[in-house]
């Protein structure tokens, strides 16, 4: 193993200090869901203390066990009862024991949001390292879209770990039925729930979902922190490494109850063109209209952040008056490969229209 400070990708040493721009990052990729990466960011940092955790990059990893680790359900209830903080090692302890496999490293469900930090946490508590590969590459809402799932057709076997402190394990099926036996049991069991999977092995580990995304969000994170207050749209765009579709004052929101995850819509009056950008949105944002014509969708990340802090403006709370810019990111390449982009693209979510995805800039590495 090299020495961790020579900040190299074989291995990074992931410390406290990394929690600012780690929870910036993992807040972007949210596109505007997968919850406020601020609690995981406590959770992380009060783990670690002043030790580090072993960030491993995926072309150096082949061999390794990797059991990911997340966090499924209602964000709001996981904020509203916070976790004791053994929920994640019990869960990768009970995959542990039904499939008699050790993991040797961990990696995040979705290295987004809340997420983005969770199996980092986690990785304290088990003494494990962790691959900076994860299953979404963003903030995604369902298990059928996890990379795995997309990849095998199938899902490893899933241990749950509930708040009241039951442990569940779910084997067998493809990833829509463990979507309806798990979000069942979170809607009869508190809301949320810690989950981790079997352990995967795989070589190259590029193939089995998007890679180096924490690494992403560090740098994302880091720029964004970096940022002075004299910074211009532009500057927030260049930083958070997005397109610029709109910046101005958001005119309207309207939110839609329905039987499954909430939607809604966004208007935002773009102050240099004075067109109108709308943004469909169910947990995340999906679609960007720029006067009716869709301009970018999922799976490319949308962004919302406040013009004057940079700071990303969730969905279910941007409001009326709110002063924002509007960006779209590069999805991860996984993503664009022939019978991938259906998954995670507008008729995944319900919305009637081909995807729109923005062009990919040279060098980057996800």
């Amino acid at each position: 193993m090299r020495d961790p400070r020579d900040d190299g990708w074989d291995v990074r040493a992931v410390t406290a200090a990394d929690v600012p721009a780690l929870v910036r990052g993992a807040d972007v990729l949210g596109s505007g869901g997968g919850g406020d990466a601020r609690s995981a960011g406590l959770l992380f940092a009060h783990a670690v203390g002043s030790g580090a955790v072993p960030l491993l990059d995926p072309a150096r990893a082949t061999g390794h066990a990797v059991s990911f680790v997340g966090m499924v359900g209602a964000v709001s209830a996981f904020t509203e009862e916070l976790p004791g903080g053994e929920e994640f090692a019990r869960a990768v302890r009970a995959v542990e024991r039904w499939t008699g496999e050790r993991a040797t490293a961990l990696a995040s469900i979705e290295a987004a949001g809340l997420n983005g930090l969770t199996a980092l946490a986690t990785a304290v508590s088990v003494d494990l390292p962790v691959v900076d590969v994860d299953l979404c590459g963003r903030a995604l809402p369902r298990l059928e879209q996890f990379s795995l799932a997309v990849v095998d057709g199938a899902l490893p076997p899933l241990a749950l770990a509930l708040p009241s402190g039951q442990v569940l394990v779910v084997e067998g099926g493809d990833g829509v039925r463990c979507e309806r036996v798990v979000r069942a049991v979170l809607a009869a069991e508190g809301g949320w729930a810690a989950i981790a999977t079997g352990p995967v092995r795989r070589a190259p580990w590029s193939g089995a979902g998007p890679v180096r995304t924490t690494r992403r969000c560090l740098q994302v994170g880091a720029r964004l922190e970096a940022l002075g207050p004299s910074a211009t749209t532009e500057d927030v765009a260049v930083a958070a490494g997005g397109e610029l579709l709109g910046a101005g004052r958001v005119v309207e929101v309207a939110r839609r109850a329905g039987a499954g995850f909430g939607r809604g819509s966004a208007c935002v009056r773009d102050q240099r063109t004075s067109a109108l950008l709308r943004l469909e949105m169910e947990n995340e944002y999906l679609v960007a209209f720029e006067d009716g014509a869709p301009v970018a969708t999922t799976p490319d990340p949308l962004v919302v952040l406040e013009r004057r802090s940079a700071r990303v403006v969730a969905c279910d709370r941007i409001r009326r008056g709110d002063d924002v810019v509007v960006l779209r990111l590069p999805a991860p390449s996984f993503w664009s490969r022939p019978g991938r982009t259906d998954r995670v693209a507008p008729r995944a979510f319900g919305l009637d229209l081909d995807p729109v995805l923005g062009e990919r800039p040279d060098g980057t590495l996800w």
